[in-house]
C-alpha cells in the first residue's frame, strides 16, 4: 500500500475540482447521450406566463362577439345581427341556457320589422356587452346590421341596472359620432364611472369618448394611421389570406380596446393591422371641454400625444386583468391567446394558450375570481367569407384562468378584492 503525502492528496484534489469545473462549464466535454437526452429548461421569467388550460363554458348555436361578467359573477352575452336575423341580442347565460336580456321585447327587433320597431328602445345589433365599474352592465349596439346600413335612431349605449335589470339610461349617438358607415365595436370605462372610451371599426375608424354625466360624446382621432386599417397588413387563417368570395380582404379598422386599471393609458389597435397605441386618457378627456376647438386641431394635439406600445400583429379583443396588469390579446390568425407585459416598450408577446378550437377569439371578460373568459365567433366561417356557411353560426365561450406570475407589467396596483 502507498501512502500519499498531503501535499500530494492536496494537489490531486485540486486538479480533480478543477477539470470538474471545466467539464461543466463546456459543452464540449460534456456527455453526448447527456447532452441530448436531458437538455436543461430555461427558467421561467416573469414574462413568460406558464401556459393555461382552457375549458368550454357554454356552446351557442349563434354567432357570438360580447361577453362580460358582473361583480357578483352574472354572465352575459351578445349576438350582432350579421348574417342571421338573430332572436336574440343579449342574453344572461343562466345554467347554460339564454335568457334574453333585459327582456324579450328589448330583442324584439327585426330586419323585417325595421319600420314597424323603433330602434331607439330595442337592440338593432348589439357588438359589446361590458360591465361598468358601478356594477350595472352597458350594452353598445352600433345598429349596423350586416355590418352595413345603420338604422337611424339606432347607434346608442344604454346601461342597464344589475339590482332592477331594467335600463336605467340610454345614450343615443347622432350622426355626428357615428355617421353611416360607422360601427362602434367595444368600450372601456374609466375607473371613476364618468367617461367611457369606444372604437369605430367601420368604413373610417376612430375613438369616440363620451362624459357619461352629460351623455355628450364626439369622435376623435377620425381618419387617424393609428385608427385605420393598415395597406401592409394581410389578415390570414390556415396560412392563406382571409378574404370574401369577391376578393375582399378583412377590413376592420380600430377595433380591440383596454384601459390601464388606473384608467391613465388607453390601448387600442386596428384588427387589420400590427401595431398596438396608447394615449394618455388624460388628453382625451380634456378633449370634451375643447368643443369650440376646430376638429382638426383638437386632433392635432391628440395625435400628438400617441404612442407605439409594440407589434402584436392582428388582433381583435385586448383586455387588462386586474390580478397582474398585463394585456392579454386574442390572436385569430394562428388561433391563440396571448399576453404583453406592459413594463416597457417593444416587450414582445408570449403565448398563453393555442388551440384549434379557438376558432376567431374575440372578446375577453374577467371574472371576479379573475378567471378570464373569451369567445370565439369563427368569424373565417361565417357567410362573409364562405358562401356555402350557415346564417345561424355555431360557436362558444371559453374560460382560463391565468398561472400567478410576478405582475411586472403592471400599469397600475392590482385591485384589491374589495376594489374588484
Amino acid at each position: 500500500m502507498t501512502i500519499r503525502s498531503a501535499d500530494a492528496r492536496r494537489k490531486g484534489e485540486v486538479l480533480r475540482t478543477a477539470l470538474c469545473a471545466v467539464a461543466l462549464a463546456s459543452p464540449l466535454l460534456a456527455s453526448p447521450s447527456r447532452a441530448q437526452t436531458a437538455p436543461v429548461a430555461p427558467a421561467p421569467t416573469a414574462t413568460t406566463p406558464p401556459a393555461a388550460t382552457l375549458t368550454k363554458v357554454a356552446s351557442f348555436e349563434h354567432q357570438v362577439t360580447g361577453v362580460t361578467v358582473s361583480k357578483d359573477g352574472r354572465i352575459f352575452v351578445n349576438f350582432p345581427r350579421w348574417t342571421e336575423d338573430t332572436e336574440v341580442s343579449v342574453a344572461e347565460l343562466k345554467d347554460g341556457k339564454l335568457v334574453p336580456f333585459p327582456d324579450a321585447a328589448w330583442n324584439s327587433w327585426r330586419n323585417a320589422k325595421k319600420d314597424e320597431v323603433t330602434a331607439k328602445d330595442h337592440w338593432v345589433c348589439v357588438q359589446s356587452v361590458v360591465a361598468g365599474p358601478n356594477g350595472n352592465l352597458w350594452v353598445l349596439d352600433p345598429a349596423a346590421p350586416a355590418m352595413a346600413a345603420l338604422v337611424p335612431g339606432g347607434p346608442k349605449l344604454v346601461e342597464i341596472d344589475l339590482k332592477t335589470n331594467q335600463p336605467a339610461r340610454t345614450i343615443a349617438f347622432d350622426d355626428s359620432v357615428a355617421p353611416q358607415g360607422s360601427y362602434l365595436n367595444d368600450v372601456r370605462f374609466s375607473p371613476d364611472g364618468k367617461t367611457a372610451y369606444l372604437t369605430d371599426s367601420g368604413a373610417r375608424g376612430a375613438l369616440v369618448v363620451v362624459d357619461l354625466d352629460s351623455g355628450r360624446a364626439h369622435r376623435v382621432l377620425d381618419g387617424d394611421p393609428t385608427t385605420q386599417p393598415d395597406p401592409s397588413v394581410t389578415v390570414t387563417y390556415d396560412g392563406k389570406p382571409l378574404r370574401r368570395p369577391d376578393g375582399r380582404g378583412v377590413e376592420f379598422a380600430a377595433d380591440g380596446i383596454a384601459l390601464s386599471p388606473d384608467g391613465k393609458t388607453l390601448y387600442w389597435q386596428a384588427i387589420k393591422g400590427k401595431t398596438l397605441y396608447s394615449l394618455p386618457t388624460e388628453t382625451l378627456a380634456g378633449s370634451i371641454t375643447t368643443a369650440l376647438m376646430p376638429a382638426a386641431l383638437a386632433d392635432k394635439n391628440v395625435a400628438g400625444r400617441i404612442e407605439t406600445v409594440g407589434e402584436n400583429g392582428p388582433a381583435d379583443g385586448l383586455i387588462i386583468a386586474r390580478t397582474d396588469g398585463r394585456m392579454y390579446v386574442t390572436s385569430p390568425q394562428d388561433d391563440s391567446i396571448k399576453v404583453r407585459d406592459l413594463s416597457g416598450k417593444g416587450n414582445s408577446l408570449s403565448t398563453v394558450v393555442q388551440d384549434k378550437r379557438l376558432r376567431w377569439p374575440d372578446t375577453f371578460a374577467e371574472g371576479p375570481d379573475g378567471t378570464l373568459y373569451v369567445t370565439t365567433s369563427h368569424i373565417q366561417d361565417s357567410a362573409f367569407y364562405k358562401p356555402d356557411a350557415p346564417a345561424a353560426l355555431p360557436t362558444e365561450l371559453w374560460s382560463f384562468k391565468p398561472k400567478t406570475v410576478e405582475a411586472t407589467g403592471a400599469t397600475g396596483a392590482p385591485a384589491t378584492p374589495a376594489q374588484r
